[in-house]
């Protein structure tokens, strides 16, 4: 049996996404500086260029550990509960700093489209990067983007954001956790979120409070822009 065929079995996808995110586990373990998420990628990038196996055969198998993040989302909501006090009392700053974060992702991700010499396909592509996967690609195919670039540059967002986010807040000052998660739930949806919940429940309650209003936020402030754009 070649590679593409045996590629093709949902269990080579299933298993080798556990293998390597397992495996990055481990060496962030061992180098904590290191992104699991991060390296877990690149893993699997790299096998399936080396063994010529299509995308669309490991995704038979992908496409299961991906129906996971379901539940994974919905499973944020108990840290949300458990400190749901805390996030109510400051619910003025909290709504402040994500709507603040929401429009400013947007807005310079349209300055830098403009600056570029980017199209209005390109604009509306880019725009929703910084909310979760599936809204961003929405808001992308509703809008006129394309949904498949706009999921691309969501993902590349999130890894870059769990990566190098919580030590850029540290260094410009911010060191409240209800503040970082906040931050990192607006500007790197999920993959954020996952970062910062293993460091504290409350900054992964934040992050997963901050994700949903994101969404919000970023798909009605879209809709004044596309008509603005298409008079």
């Amino acid at each position: 049996m070649n590679p593409i065929e045996w590629g093709a079995n949902p269990v080579f996808g299933v298993s080798v996404t556990l293998i390597a995110y397992v495996a990055a586990l481990g060496l962030q373990r061992r180098w904590p500086w290191l992104n699991a998420m991060f390296i877990c990628c690149l893993a699997i990038i790299l096998l399936l260029v080396l063994s010529g196996i299509p995308y669309e055969s490991y995704k038979v198998g992908g496409d299961m550990i991906a129906f996971l993040l379901g539940p994974a989302t919905v499973a944020l909501g108990v840290p949300l509960y458990k400190h749901a006090k805390v996030l109510i009392a400051r619910m003025r700053s909290v709504l402040s700093g994500i709507v603040a974060g929401s429009l400013c992702g947007m807005f310079t991700s349209a300055c830098f489209v403009w600056l570029a010499g980017g199209n209005r396909e390109l604009l509306m592509t880019i725009m929703p990067k910084s909310v979760t996967s599936p809204i961003s690609m929405e808001i992308a195919r509703l809008f006129g983007g394309i949904p498949e670039l706009a999921a691309v540059l969501t993902v590349l967002t999130g890894l870059f954001g769990s990566m190098f986010g919580p030590a850029l807040l540290r260094l410009v000052g911010v060191t409240d956790g209800l503040a970082i998660g906040a931050a990192m739930g607006t500007s790197a949806h999920g993959i954020g979120t996952s970062r910062v919940i293993q460091e504290s429940e409350l900054q992964g309650s934040a992050s997963g409070f901050a994700m949903g209003a994101a969404g919000l936020i970023s798909t009605f402030a879209a809709m004044p822009i596309y008509y603005w754009m298409h008079p």
